[in-house]
């Protein structure tokens, strides 16, 4: 299996900082890239963190603010500069096409690759492939704003001692797995369900319904945390959530590990995310998203 990971390209909200660039996210999964909320700056900080634009297939964009918006003119054009060989799909709030049309075009260029506009107007599906289906799902932003979320499909995993118990062995179990009944014996009899795994992608939103169901059972959940807890009033007023908050979470969700992200620049001390995450009660694997950061999606 090819590998699964997160890799960070920028951790500020509104404003960027000296050690914080404006939003990106590219999640790895199988030998393809989906890009989400290129901010501006996204294309040097590709070059920072070893991302080139052929390893991108989607883009997916949550709403448009520039934060999480103002690097696709960018981005657009390096990957028609680059002649990236294959489609590259974009996907963003249909309500924003305005925006999506005068960023693709901002100046001058020659389009080289095929780049299909896959606008979302509604929670559910919007691709699926053999390796994940993209599912997207409404948050409560002041913008109209969507969360993803990809889902590999359900896998099943050989139990030896079935196996044996039917004296099935050597090349019989590829044909087992294969045909799906061998001699009688099923598949089904002798494995059990796997579950396939989940990756999260929640931006700019307050509590809502879509939050809930985009974590539900996540096992890497990326969460914007912009405001600290005792700032929830600020929080709720723009639209956004809190540390604790987004740590609750993930906490009833039974998120794996917790990405949070999309830091506001008033606070110094991303330790403080940290302690009210875990105070919250969250007890999973915890990362405080930095730039150039590489989070592997954890194993089954």
């Amino acid at each position: 299996m090819s590998a699964r990971e997160l890799v960070v390209l920028g951790t500020a909200s509104q404003v960027p900082t000296r050690h914080r660039n404006h939003n990106g996210y590219l999640l790895r999964w199988d030998g393809q890239g989906i890009l989400f909320d290129p901010g501006e700056g996204t294309q040097r900080q590709m070059l920072r963190a070893g991302v080139a634009a052929h390893d991108l297939n989607r883009i997916c964009v949550t709403h448009f603010h520039g934060d999480h918006s103002l690097g696709l003119a960018g981005v657009i054009q390096r990957i028609n500069l680059d002649r990236v060989p294959h489609p590259v799909t974009a996907h963003y709030p249909a309500s924003g096409q305005r925006y999506f049309e005068r960023l693709r075009y901002a100046t001058a260029y020659h389009e080289t690759v095929s780049l299909t506009e896959v606008p979302v107007a509604a929670d559910g599906p919007l691709a699926v492939t053999d390796s994940y289906t993209l599912e997207a799902a409404l948050l409560s932003h002041p913008v109209e704003s969507y969360g993803y979320r990809l889902v590999e499909p359900d896998g099943r995993r050989i139990l030896p001692e079935r196996l044996a118990a039917h004296g099935i062995a050597g090349p019989d179990v590829g044909r087992l797995q294969r045909e799906g009944v061998l001699d009688g014996v099923t598949l089904e009899e002798v494995s059990e369900v796997r579950r396939g795994q989940r990756v999260a992608f929640v931006m700019d939103t307050r509590l809502c319904d879509g939050v809930h169901a985009l974590a539900d059972g996540a096992d890497l959940l990326v969460i914007e945390s912009t405001f600290l807890d005792e700032d929830v009033r600020l929080a709720t007023d723009h639209g956004h959530l809190t540390a604790g908050q987004a740590a609750a979470v993930a906490r009833d969700a039974g998120v794996r590990h917790l990405v949070l992200t999309h830091f506001s620049q008033r606070y110094a001390d991303p330790a403080e995310f940290e302690r009210q995450a875990r105070a919250a009660g969250f007890t999973g694997e915890l990362s405080i998203a930095q730039d150039l950061m590489r989070v592997p999606v954890p194993k089954r």
